[in-house]
């Protein structure tokens, strides 16, 4: 998944980033003010917000409002310290999907996310699945049938996105976006080896389909 957090305590942005990246594999990218993930928001796309209200030269609420006069309509998880009735019901009504008081325990805020990302991806709790392909979140796998996956970290992220987005074309930059940092030196054409290999393991049962122009999407093969 590929998340943007919002929050002008670097301190506390550099700790969430390091842990959703090392013990959930999100890709998490950072924004200090609401201005800077405004300009962001309109032009990157994106699985979930980490918003806290309490911004440097638009606040929390201020953006939300942005993103929601423009129909932007990804998940927005609110982080605050400020956790009364009367904050929670506002920001519902600007637009916000769930809140987090701070503090909080990362394994919440990791489940929270996927929460939201199931809903607004029209996904079951539990699993992301498309035919015979599962991906189980809490245990990180997956299973093709009754038979787990044996993948390589870069197959693992590059399926999870394709699930997680499963019947949508997603062009190979939109691909990268979601696996690997903006520091990384992956090459577009690694995208081609990955799903080469992937297909492989797959077999028939699940398909990732090559269109012309698009990129790549996962489909089921009809019965």
């Amino acid at each position: 998944m590929k998340i943007l957090l919002v929050e002008d305590d670097a301190e506390l942005a550099e700790w969430l980033m390091k842990a959703l990246s090392q013990r959930y594999d999100f890709m998490t990218d950072w924004a200090e003010d609401g201005v800077v993930a405004n300009q962001r928001l309109q032009t990157e796309e994106f699985d979930a917000i980490i918003l806290d209200l309490g911004l440097p030269e638009m606040d929390g609420r201020s953006l939300l409002a942005h993103i929601r006069s423009r129909r932007d309509t990804t998940p927005a998880l609110i982080l605050t310290a400020r956790d009364s009735l009367a904050e929670r019901i506002e920001s519902l009504h600007q637009g916000a999907d769930d809140f987090l008081a701070k503090p909080f325990a990362i394994e919440e805020l990791e489940a929270r996310l996927v929460a939201l990302v199931r809903r607004s991806h029209g996904k079951n709790v539990g699993t992301f699945s498309s035919g015979l392909l599962s991906y189980h979140s809490a245990e990180q796998r997956f299973s093709l049938g009754d038979q787990p996956l044996d993948l390589t970290p870069r197959e693992h992220s590059m399926l999870r996105v394709l699930l997680q987005h499963a019947g949508e074309p997603m062009s190979k930059q939109k691909i990268v976006d979601r696996m690997f940092s903006y520091e990384s030196d992956i090459q577009l054409d690694a995208i081609e080896v990955i799903a080469h290999r992937l297909r492989k393991k797959l077999g028939d049962a699940v398909h990732i389909r090559t269109l012309r122009g698009l990129g790549y999407v996962l489909e089921v093969e009809p019965t």
